[in-house]
């Protein structure tokens, strides 16, 4: 036996991906390019180069301080913009994985899906929403960040799965591994801010309703193995789908997270302060333009580049420049 390293170079990857992957895959090799034509590099393929530029961007590292949905939790346990991302990218590379799809290609784009989302959750999300001239959205952000505040000049299949991957856009993405995305990173918000709201004690497991129980079991990886196994059984037509039955359930599960969680009574004046704080600090920084990163002065309107800045800061970044400025 060769005990020696057999270097597996790109031209081998991307032959790999040829004989092993389901002929709906995105292959490296196809895909639609960079704005910025780049020489390859040798051993990477164009989706592992995106995952990479990604992981090592400023933006990606800002999630570790980014609200999920309990905004600046006193336990080390609960979920983080940062932690969220992670769950939903293992979730989407289990499901690339099984049905021989592009893994490096949904790791990308599960990767980058809300390095744009702004403090302070859904909740500053709609405060900028409120300011921008033409609507916000954080998805459209995140394109906006990586590929003109950080200039990674990332693939086109990467951006186009992280800028559609909400559900709220009629347009599906143009390729399978960002509909992956968009069953993933629901299945991964349910199945963990269930288990944030019962350790946080907004819930307790008596209140989820017996329906979802009895179809989906206790909360947990057994929630998610149940919702993977509904996309498993009805993704057989080249397309990612997920079973009637099991979409449902999931769609019972998040009108009831809806009401008992993000929008639960109780929470409406501290709802109110953040949005406040997301208010006035973009209406300070426009009038105070000099003080945005040079990467944040953008050839666009002045509430724009005030709003791209705001919406990058960290909970507590936010916080802290509030009470600086008040």
């Amino acid at each position: 036996m060769n005990d020696s390293f057999i270097l597996r170079d790109r031209l081998w990857r991307e032959a790999n991906e040829r004989i092993t992957l389901s002929s709906y895959a995105a292959l490296s090799e196809k895909s639609k390019g960079r704005g910025k034509p780049e020489d390859q590099d040798m051993f990477r393929t164009v989706y592992e180069r995106d995952r990479d530029r990604i992981i090592h961007s400023k933006a990606f590292r800002r999630l570790k301080h980014k609200t999920q949905v309990f905004i600046n939790p006193d336990g080390d346990h609960f979920i983080t913009r940062m932690t969220h991302t992670l769950q939903v990218t293992q979730v989407g590379r289990s499901i690339a994985k099984t049905m021989g799809l592009n893994q490096d290609l949904t790791e990308a784009i599960c990767m980058g899906h809300d390095v744009g989302h702004s403090p302070f959750g859904h909740t500053g999300e709609d405060a900028l929403d409120e300011l921008h001239p033409s609507g916000w959205s954080h998805s459209e952000n995140s394109v906006k960040v990586l590929d003109r505040v950080e200039n990674l000049n990332l693939s086109f299949e990467t951006l186009d799965g992280i800028r559609i991957h909400p559900w709220k856009y009629a347009d599906e993405p143009s390729t399978q591994e960002g509909m992956i995305c968009r069953f993933a990173d629901r299945i991964a918000y349910l199945t963990h801010d269930v288990e944030d709201a019962i350790r946080a004690g907004v819930l307790s497991q008596n209140d989820i309703p017996t329906s979802i129980i009895k179809e989906l079991g206790p909360p947990g990886k057994n929630w998610i193995n149940s919702l993977i196994s509904g996309i498993f059984k009805a993704s057989s037509s080249g397309k990612v789908e997920m079973d009637s039955e099991v979409a449902q359930n999931m769609q019972d599960l998040r009108n009831f997270m809806f009401e008992k969680v993000y929008l639960r009574k109780g929470t409406e004046t501290q709802r109110a302060e953040c949005k406040n704080i997301v208010i006035k600090l973009v209406e300070y920084f426009v009038k105070n333009l000099n003080e945005l990163p040079e990467s944040y002065r953008q050839d666009q309107s002045d509430i724009e580049n005030a709003i791209d800045y705001v919406a990058g800061m960290t909970d507590r970044f936010a916080l802290s420049t509030y009470e600086k400025i008040t």
